[in-house]
């Protein structure tokens, strides 16, 4: 793959040099895969969005002893580092957070977007444990975080997707493995990247009580009927690498399959439109799309 030539690809649809179907077909050709084209042209973001700076924590310890590896206690959490067995008995590492005390929860993964298991990921694993679960955010990436665009497509183009979908199965057994999760399935819930991630989670991996992608890169129809969990997707109807129409006939195949769904497109929102610490940011878009997932993890973890 000629890593320089999609980088200019990249750049040119994000300018107008070219079109929709121009990136794929020619990304496509690329790198060799339609799904990774796509996944890439849905993390595109307009070069006039620069992020706004955010302050990475440095992760402490190590070992995989405890599974526990830097664990402290805030606002009624237990949040931290932690270690577990991969798919081929490699040492995986997350961040997950658990409400504080004795008991047990219902498990949620969170799928990092392209940048990384960043301070955002990583707060968004901890307001999801304040709302009654275990969640586990995989690193993906194995510790390395971007904050540039160009960085970010990097990481991207360098992750196998195929072998991704695995980790983030090690990461489901273990975390139903834990005598603080409770139930025999887990939500899963994804941004960007990690929002295809949910989708071929949910096509692969029969332990998934519900799948909520926030704008990932829709399956085609002939894919979404072969789903193992209930869907709630989350999309921005302003999002310029995600068009609406296909996002309609994944919720429509999945309906015709006999598989719950609700597809929720909002009017104005741009990608990554949840994301509080980008210019996408759209705060009523984001505070509703919060409490539709909430509802869903209400009604297939916390009531089954």
């Amino acid at each position: 793959m000629d890593r320089i030539y999609v980088m200019q690809l990249v750049r040119s649809f994000q300018i107008g040099e070219i079109d929709r179907r121009t990136f794929l077909s020619r990304a496509t050709a690329a790198i060799g895969s339609f799904s990774a084209a796509s996944l890439l042209l849905a993390a595109c973001q307009p070069v006039s969005q620069t992020p706004r700076p955010v302050t990475e924590p440095t992760p402490s310890g190590e070992g995989v002893g405890s599974p526990e590896t830097s664990m402290t206690t805030e606002e009624g959490l237990v949040a931290g580092r932690v270690e577990y067995p991969g798919p081929d008995g490699e040492t995986l590492s997350g961040y997950w957070a658990r409400p504080q005390g004795e008991g047990s929860w219902p498990a949620v993964v969170v799928l990092q977007e392209w940048w990384g298991v960043n301070e955002h990921i990583m707060d968004v694993a901890r307001r999801i444990a304040a709302q009654g679960y275990v969640a586990l955010a995989p690193d993906l990436y194995k510790g390395q975080i971007a904050t540039e665009p160009d960085e970010a497509r990097k990481l991207v183009m360098e992750l196998d997707m195929a072998a991704a979908v695995e980790e983030i199965g090690s990461a489901i057994d273990f975390l139903l493995a834990q005598e603080f999760v409770r139930g025999e399935k887990v939500g899963v819930v994804g941004f960007c990247m990690g929002g295809r991630l949910t989708l071929m989670t949910a096509l692969a991996n029969d332990k998934l009580a519900v799948a909520v992608p926030f704008y990932g890169a829709p399956l085609t129809p002939e894919e979404a009927a072969q789903v193992k969990a209930p869907v709630l997707g989350l999309y921005g109807a302003e999002d310029s690498g995600i068009p609406v129409d296909a996002v309609l006939a994944m919720g429509e195949a999945l309906t015709a399959a006999g598989i719950d769904n609700e597809i929720h497109i909002y009017e104005g929102a741009p990608h990554a439109f949840f994301n509080d610490t980008r210019a996408s940011y759209r705060p009523e878009a984001a505070a509703d799309a919060w409490e539709r997932m909430l509802q869903w993890f209400e009604k297939y973890l916390k009531s089954s």
